[in-house]
């Protein structure tokens, strides 16, 4: 079969393109090159592997033959992975947002010849339904406004540009403060959903950064509002089919807003995120059951994600085929019947709602497991002792969890973004640390230590192995999970990498005039829309980069008691504060950021040599204890004289070991000698 120019791509997605009829280029300056040359408008495609409906446009379209022929003959057809060119997703998805009220994936934009956007959509079906029009009709239509009203082109070209130039800077300056924390608080109480948990309606989205922020400020001053809030949606998601309850892990979102039935792609971003907050609510709440989940979350990144040298796959595709949705992770009554017994069956029916009327659309007998009955109920209900019932439960989830491995599986993206493993390890070693769980933490440093190695400068890292090192996603949250290295190890390498990682993102990636950080580094050449320059605080979907840099300041401040981080820290907050009272529930990176900032630390310090058992259970008790805005060293006792410490903390620390010393802001108790009540 002949393959176009994608069959060499680095993108998995890209290859899958290979064999389309289509002339696709990927992104590059040879692509608008040729649009210039030939005097044609662009089509931009941007999908990703987990797309369903980038599947679909595919199948439909790209692979139409006479389709095919249309589209070589009047246009010049790029695609684009989001996934790797996040810096030209974020930008032509804001042009199509401007210019249609909407955005998404597969994202279908067409560019003047030098990639400015005069017209775009997302999905379009190939003959018009679901009330979109036909991507023909949409084809010829381009076609002709093209080629006979240029001025028109042009100056709706013009104007997505102007729009998209200030809608780009999300700076908003204002005082850094309490009032901005309160408030995000009450903006995000008026989204909750408090029958179901969560925020919002249809679709319904996990926000784990909320549920982050929310648990700080309720340890800060307890509250009923805000502990339900945390509780009713880590409860809600954690019994939802959004919640893969065989396999572990989450996918990408509910469609409804009972986190029942989802789109069941699942993100390596979104389980990094979940699984730092259900480690995080278990040692705050002291919910066993949010341990339950997160081990289910490593259970699945170990079994799908990891690579045996280090480093995680970016997501799993929802589908095996376009004719299915979900179908690997649903069941029909009577494929539950063919692997258990029938007193299983009775028993996972009941927990998991298995009956002959499913949820699905395509296929009404398919049902998305979610928790529908509690065992103890269960038990009562059938008149057996609950340790019998959660017995045979278990049993009937490892024959199903079993036969859904023979199962046709879901593709794995294996790609590795820096930014996304870097927040898995950071999730891993905490789970390490929380659930006693050796592999994550040892296949996390294991990680980390590949990003470090691949990285082409010791004070940069690239998006991909090999690939470009200018976004400021993949530094600072490389960054952030060094911090974590070094708290979990005391390994003093990983603080200073991540000293010199952010020492180069205020290098290359500041605002010497507005103030905050720019998404990718200054002077980095690009075509099209790249040159604009985009300052986001908004978490979408991932933390934002100027909100986890402000956060990672914050940390190495408290660390080490170097004013520099905190003027960056605080240099950063002043210039989008003025937008965190109205991002609320989308500003929950800068939210936490700024709690850091308003709110007294706490540093933790533990002097042992380090085979030294008490050393060791003092270490483990400050890593698996929450306390908002913490953080924990580790310092050999022959080592004190070479520790960067706060003022108030280094005058007090002495030789004697092992010790444990714990303060809150510049107040410390005094150093205690075993982990009984030294920590809060």
């Amino acid at each position: 079969m002949a393959s176009n120019r994608l069959s060499d791509a680095a993108s998995a997605y890209l290859r899958s393109a290979a064999h389309q009829p289509i002339h696709w280029f990927s992104w590059s300056a040879d692509a608008l090159a040729a649009a210039r040359e030939q005097d044609k408008p662009i089509l931009l495609d941007i999908g990703a592997a987990w797309c369903h409906w980038c599947h679909v446009m595919d199948r439909e379209s790209y692979e139409d033959p006479a389709l095919a022929e249309l589209l070589n003959r009047d246009f010049v057809c790029i695609k684009v992975d989001r996934d790797e060119r996040p810096d030209v997703d974020a930008r032509y998805q804001r042009a199509v947002q401007a210019l249609t009220g909407q955005g998404g994936w597969p994202l279908t934009a067409f560019l003047t010849p030098d990639g400015e956007v005069f017209a775009g959509g997302t999905y379009f079906p190939p003959d018009g339904k679901y009330g979109r029009p036909g991507f023909r009709t949409v084809l010829e239509q381009i076609r002709r406004v093209f080629a006979d009203r240029r001025d028109h082109v042009h100056a709706q070209a013009a104007a997505v540009h102007r729009v998209l130039a200030e809608a780009l800077d999300e700076s908003a300056p204002g005082p850094v403060g309490p009032e901005p924390l309160a408030a995000g608080v009450d903006a995000m109480a008026k989204a909750f959903d408090g029958r179901h948990g969560g925020f919002g309606s249809r679709p319904k989205f996990p926000h784990p950064e909320a549920v982050l922020f929310l648990l700080a400020r309720w340890r800060d001053e307890p509250s009923d509002r805000v502990r339900t809030m945390i509780t009713r949606t880590l409860d809600g998601m954690a019994q939802g089919g959004i919640h893969d309850q065989l396999g572990g892990g989450f996918h990408r979102y509910s469609v409804d807003e009972r986190w029942v039935v989802p789109h069941f792609e699942k993100m390596s971003y979104d389980n990094a995120g979940l699984l730092l907050a259900y480690l995080e609510g278990a040692s705050a709440l002291g919910e066993p059951a949010y341990a339950e989940v997160a081990r289910g979350i490593v259970r699945w990144v170990r079994e799908v994600l990891s690579d045996p040298d280090g480093g995680y796959a970016a997501s799993q595709d929802a589908d095996v085929g376009l004719d299915d949705d979900g179908d690997y992770f649903t069941w029909t009554r009577e494929e539950a019947a063919a692997v258990l017994t029938e007193a299983e069956l009775e028993v996972a029916a009941a927990r998991y709602d298995i009956g002959t009327a499913g949820e699905m659309d395509h296929h009404p007998g398919k049902n998305v497991l979610f928790v529908a009955e509690d065992v103890p109920r269960l038990a009562d209900r059938l008149g057996e002792p609950v340790e019998t019932v959660a017995a045979r439960l278990r049993s009937a989830e490892e024959k199903l969890r079993r036969a859904r491995t023979h199962r046709p599986t879901p593709f794995v993206d294996r790609s590795r973004y820096a930014a996304w493993n870097a927040m898995l390890v950071g999730a891993l070693l905490r789970a390490g640390a929380i659930l006693q769980d050796d592999w994550a933490r040892d296949h996390a440093l294991a990680s980390l230590s590949r990003i470090r190695a691949e990285a082409p400068a010791p004070d940069r890292v690239a998006h991909t192995a090999g690939g470009e090192a200018d976004l400021l996603d993949d530094q600072v949250q490389a960054a952030s999970a060094a911090l974590d290295a070094y708290e979990a190890t005391g390994d003093a390498d990983w603080l200073a990498w991540a000293e010199r990682l952010m020492d180069r993102v205020w290098r290359d990636f500041s605002d010497p005039d507005g103030g905050g950080l720019f998404d990718v580094a200054r002077g980095r050449p690009g075509e099209g829309l790249l040159p604009l320059r985009a300052k986001p605080i908004q978490d979408a979907p991932t933390p934002s980069g100027n909100g986890v840099a402000a956060q990672v300041w914050a940390r190495l401040h408290l660390l080490t008691g170097n004013p520099v981080q905190a003027e960056r820290r605080d240099a950063v907050l002043a210039t989008f504060a003025g937008a965190a009272p109205g991002l609320g529930l989308h500003g929950a990176a800068l939210l936490r950021a700024m709690d850091w900032a308003v709110n007294p630390g706490h540093h933790l310090v533990i002097v042992a040599a380090p085979d030294d058992p008490v050393g060791e259970r003092l270490h483990g008790r400050a890593l698996t204890t929450f306390l908002p805005r913490r953080v924990v060293q580790r310092l050999h006792p022959t080592g004190l004289s070479d520790a960067r410490l706060p003022p108030h903390l280094g005058a007090m620390v002495g030789g004697q070991a092992p010790r444990a010393y714990a303060c809150r802001g510049t107040t410390c108790r005094p150093p205690a000698g075993s982990e009984e009540a030294w920590v809060e």
